[in-house]
């Protein structure tokens, strides 16, 4: 069943009915202003920190589920509605939510009034804009209110839910009913104090009325569906004092048939500096020092949306902002939804993924975690074709915040920039995550100068060293940390955040990922182990183009030390073994009635090489490699039609001696679910042994816009990624849960551009390798890199094992590197499997 489609012209998703199977939602904003906005209104807004800077409040675990958010009710002669549907509920005439690029509009029509919202955050802005454009249908004129209604959050988010004996006698506002552009309402909670920072709700017309106190406005023992203020159909100008600040306007519209009118309201966050905190003191007009807030930056916010036409060409500048960034890779193939996913949608969610890490969802509250060290470089694999310049800066402040052993914070805040210790740190595979992240940029950029640049070890700047030692450092980490089979240890936990080996907790609401309580130095990871496989050959790379011939020879020595205590340690005879334990015990070995077979290290492994000798698959030779192996008891254990769940079968009681992962019931997240983020990781290793067809079958089974037409089984966006899906032995096989954030975005970008379209960066060139197998048997990529621009034309016959012969500019070349080419030209690639 759908509940809506996607507009590909428009490269929007348009949901045409209120009553999907969950709040399905939208990010606004790009740079340090955001908001989360579903179909129905609901969301929040925050400046760069969802925790520390949260402008409007919004509550998780609700019922209904997605009350609060940003809602304009109308009162047409006593009948109340709200055009996104929530919290009124009355039954709409017609309803359209359309999800585009950091943009979202909601249309609702009834009774002869059709009202059309349009929410972004503008380019340059530090504010949520809302065109509100209300159309009367009817053959009579229409007279009627408009209300206007935002929760204010009292700036800690964390705070504003627990503090109440304080909370609720701080509130502060103050109202200009007649200001420069309009009417405005002033959130200054806490600004006499330590706060130079304050938010601004306006419109850009004389209000009717205000309030700013939400018991008023609602009316006690009333939720926001029965709001007493619109229900009664005028504003009672109420003032918040102490209590709960919101923000309302009204306006009386009275429209001739047929006729339109636009308004425009601003959410804004204004800081200023501590010496322009207030506005000067005037005797004769009774303002007093330190009383009322400066305005001015305020004024000029609201003064550059004052009208309809600067409100349209701020969109307008937007829409051409994203078009521009879209143009750096995109593909037209005969495969409609492969187009829309690669085109549109997977680099879409990679920027949001790179804006948010997995701090702000509907699944996130953007309280207990920053930005993580693993996933923002992780992030940057699917985001730094877009912009390199910003991935350089995350780059910069993720390695900040390592220690100087090459070990890091698992996440740190992204307003102060600092590690997050409530978190912790002891996540082993952290450090050659940076590793990761560098080669990427670098492979995209041709920037190797970012090795030089000065970076602080845990933001102390007498510690600061090149960035080429802090990837030194992690590299150094994993090799003096090794257990008793030459195997990275463990630590806390590696990707898996759930496999805590040196954790045995029995206490009820004991921290899995911060408690190591019996550390002795032998649970070992071989997933870690894969990881250093490839990365650590990233790593002398590096540096052997830094010159330091040596340096590079002994990471290569090391390297494939690891590979080989991989193949002769971590091998169960069928597949890779996950890890050891603390008592050095298997942890997915086929000697275990449950976790047999766990995917990470399957795809890590192939991925990195390992194995893969004579695993070409058109030679009968091939099903004996350790590569095709693993790979085929990945599709017999784990794949399902829902995609591969991450370990078979799943633990049906608690051990101890694994952590939380066997504490989630069989077939959720880390227990047997489907976790997204690790199934392109088989996918790409398909690719590496060429088998293209079994890839892009896996692919297609997680990908969102292939999942469409079961949204009521999958119940998520069906325009990105979900983190996880329940896997086969769920009471719900194939139902999602966590949208938006998470790694999944990232690595099935690198997937589907990089290994089945086959087209990625190098040092030196773009590598075209495509495996993509039958199902599409044309289609061309165009691909900006280092200012140039290549075309490739890919003839593929789907043939298990082809490689691709390649054509540069009609002249037939060796290999499957495309050399780089200056920037501003043009270079056409043939490429025929």
């Amino acid at each position: 069943m759908r509940y809506g489609h996607f507009d590909d012209a428009a490269r929007e998703y348009v949901i045409t009915t209120p009553h999907t199977p969950y709040p399905w939602i939208n990010y606004l904003g790009s740079e340090q202003f955001f908001s989360l906005l579903s179909h129905q209104s609901g969301g929040y807004s925050f400046y760069r920190d969802a925790k520390m800077r949260r402008l409007t409040r919004y509550r998780y675990n609700n019922i209904p589920t997605d009350e609060g958010g940003r809602y304009f009710y109308i009162n047409d002669g006593g009948d109340v509605w709200t055009p996104s549907w929530m919290p009124v509920k009355a039954e709409l005439e017609h309803f359209e939510a359309r999800h585009g690029l950091g943009y979202s509009t909601i249309t609702g029509e009834r009774g002869g009034l059709r009202v059309e919202s349009l929410f972004f955050v503008p380019l340059g802005e530090n504010a949520e804009v809302q065109k509100v454009t209300v159309t009367n249908t009817s053959a009579a004129a229409k007279s009627f209110t408009l209300f206007s209604f935002v929760e204010f959050c009292l700036w800690n988010a964390q705070d504003d839910q627990t503090n109440y004996q304080r909370n609720l006698s701080i509130g502060e506002v103050e109202v200009e009913m007649d200001g420069p552009s309009g009417s405005a309402i002033y959130h200054k909670t806490e600004y006499r104090e330590r706060r130079d920072h304050y938010a601004v709700y306006g419109v850009n017309a004389q209000a009717s009325g205000f309030d700013t106190d939400r018991d008023t406005f609602v009316g006690a023992y009333n939720g926001l569906g029965d709001a007493a203020v619109p229900l009664a159909g005028k504003s009672a100008g109420s003032v918040a004092s102490g209590w709960y600040p919101i923000g309302s306007h009204s306006l009386d519209i009275t429209l001739a048939p047929g006729e339109s009118a636009s308004h425009t309201f601003v959410l804004g966050y204004i800081e200023n500096p501590q010496d322009e905190k207030w506005a000067p003191a005037d005797d004769a007009a009774g303002i007093a020092d330190k009383q009322v807030i400066n305005k001015t930056r305020a004024h000029e916010l609201l003064a550059r949306f004052a009208t309809t036409e600067q409100t349209d060409a701020a969109f307008e500048a937007l829409k051409a902002h994203w078009t521009e960034l879209l143009s750096g890779y995109s593909v037209s193939s005969t495969d409609e939804k492969l187009d829309r996913m690669v085109n549109v949608w997977n680099q879409y969610q990679c920027m949001v993924t790179f804006n948010m890490s997995r701090s702000a969802s509907y699944f996130e509250t953007g309280i207990g975690r920053g930005m993580g060290f693993r996933d923002s470089n992780q992030d940057l694999l699917g985001f730094v074709h877009l912009i390199p310049e910003r991935a350089r800066e995350r780059i910069l402040d993720i390695a900040a915040t390592q220690f100087p052993d090459g070990s890091a914070y698992h996440q740190y805040q992204p307003l102060t920039k600092r590690g997050n210790n409530d978190i912790g740190s002891g996540f082993n595979d952290d450090p050659l995550w940076l590793i990761a992240g560098v080669a990427a940029y670098i492979k995209e950029s041709g920037d190797f100068s970012i090795l030089d640049e000065q970076v602080p070890f845990d933001n102390d700047e007498s510690l600061a060293e090149s960035l080429f030692e802090h990837l030194t450092r992690s590299f150094r980490y994993t090799i003096d940390n090794r257990g008793p089979h030459g195997l990275p240890l463990i630590g806390r936990a590696d990707w898996n955040d759930c496999l805590n080996l040196n954790c045995f907790s029995n206490e009820p609401g004991e921290s899995f990922q911060t408690t190591e309580n019996q550390a002795g130095g032998v649970a070992e990871s071989v997933f870690i182990a894969a990881q250093f496989v490839l990365y650590g050959a990233e790593y002398a790379e590096l540096a052997e183009r830094r010159g330091l011939a040596d340096v590079a020879a002994e990471a290569r020595a090391a390297v494939e030390d690891m590979r080989a205590a991989v193949l002769s340690h971590g091998w169960d005879g069928d597949w890779f073994l996950r890890a050891y334990d603390f008592y050095g015990n298997k942890i997915g070995t086929d000697e275990k009635p449950e976790g047999k077979i766990w995917i990470e290290p399957q795809g890590f492994a192939v991925m990195a090489g390992i194995g893969v000798e004579g695993a070409d698959p058109t030679t009968p030779e091939a099903k004996a490699s350790p590569a095709i192996k693993a790979l085929d008891s990945v599709n017999e254990m784990l794949a399902t039609d829902h995609g591969m769940v991450l370990q078979y079968p799943a633990y049906t009681s608690y051990q101890i001696e694994l952590g939380e992962v066997s504490t989630y019931p069989p077939g959720y997240k880390e227990n047997g679910g489907i976790f997204c983020h690790n199934n392109p990781w088989v996918i790409i290793g398909e690719t590496v042994v060429g088998r293209g067809a079994q890839a892009f079958d896996y692919y297609k089974r997680i990908t969102p816009a292939y999942r469409e037409d079961i949204s009521d089984v999958h119940k998520l966006e069906p325009y990105v990624y979900a983190q996880m899906i329940a896997g086969k032995e769920a009471v719900r096989h194939g139902e999602a849960k966590n949208s938006w954030l998470t790694g999944t975005a990232a690595w099935n970008f690198v997937a589907v551009s990089q290994y089945l379209l086959g087209v990625r960066p190098g040092y030196d060139g773009l590598v075209v390798d495509p495996q993509i197998g039958p199902d599409v048997p044309e289609y061309t990529v165009t691909r900006r890199a280092r200012g140039a621009v290549y075309e490739i034309t890919v003839t593929n016959s789907g043939a298990p094992g082809a490689r691709a012969a390649l054509e540069v500019d009609g002249v037939a070349v060796d290999g499957n590197v495309v050399p780089y080419a200056p920037a501003g030209s043009t270079v056409k690639v043939r490429a025929t499997l």
